[in-house]
């Protein structure tokens, strides 16, 4: 459904993404996309939604190229990890307001009714917690039923009801056939529903499989060791590196001192 080609962005000086290609053509998967901070999660995303233009290669979503495109978004549901809304709008408004600018068949009232938002309904959102503000979230993102889904974050602020509500519509929506690509920090939650991974460090896709293979990889019998074991060899070889340059900073201040004693 999803294809990348050599996905390339910078901004200014600092490189996000490098070389990233990838095809998701599963259909009934998901897809966790893992990585440290800065690694170029959301940037990839952002990319994918065209809210992000690279700089150089191609994404094609049912074959069709998306740049310079929009109706393709109708095909994706996308939560983004912090839902900033209108504080003095109320609940209902929003959710009117979003029937009235993306047309189609939702299905808002089962999803109200999944996560108890109907006692908030007249509420104004400036007025609601951050788990409240999520189930609104997540009510706007899948209420329209497409084919695609692109979680940021899915299950933050969310209560433990509201978890397994959504855990388990997730896994309904994956028997569907849908493509569902998630992040999150939460390993648990990976190891209890990720498909597959993709783990991107520096702006690469760093490992792409299943779980059972990246703790294979790395000799671990847990998710979160086999990814602490990642993260801890990229700190060393930042420390290697630090280390050189220290030492032949101390050998060029040496000769730059003998030059001037000489």
């Amino acid at each position: 459904m999803i294809t990348i080609s050599n996905l390339n962005k910078s901004f200014k000086e600092q490189e996000v993404l490098s070389g990233i290609s990838l095809s998701f053509e599963q259909k009934g998967c998901i897809s966790a996309i893992l990585g440290p901070n800065g690694s170029g999660k959301t940037t990839l995303i952002k990319a994918i939604l065209g809210m992000v233009l690279p700089d150089k290669g191609e994404i094609l979503v049912r074959q069709s190229p998306v740049k310079k495109q929009w109706a393709y978004r109708s095909m994706i549901d996308y939560l983004p990890q912090i839902a900033r809304f209108p504080e003095n709008l109320k609940v209902k408004e929003l959710i009117s307001m979003i029937k009235d600018i993306r047309q189609g068949t939702t299905r808002e009232q089962e999803l109200i009714e999944l996560f108890e938002l109907a006692p908030f309904m007249n509420k104004k959102l400036g007025k609601l917690s951050g788990g409240t503000k999520q189930k609104v979230n997540l009510t706007l993102a899948l209420m329209y039923d497409s084919p695609i889904m692109i979680l940021d974050e899915p299950t933050s602020g969310l209560d433990p009801i509201a978890l397994i509500r959504l855990k388990k519509l997730l896994m309904e929506e994956k028997k569907r056939g849908k493509l569902i690509l998630m992040t999150s920090h939460i390993m648990s939650l990976v190891e209890e529903m990720a498909d597959e991974i993709i783990f991107l460090l520096d702006g690469k896709v760093y490992f792409r499989g299943s779980k059972t293979q990246l703790m294979a990889q790395f000799d671990e019998d847990r998710l979160e060791a086999a990814i602490a074991a990642i993260l801890m060899g990229k700190q060393k070889k930042e420390l290697n590196k630090t280390s050189i340059r220290f030492s032949n900073g101390k050998v060029l201040q040496r000769r730059r001192q003998a030059l001037l004693n000489h």
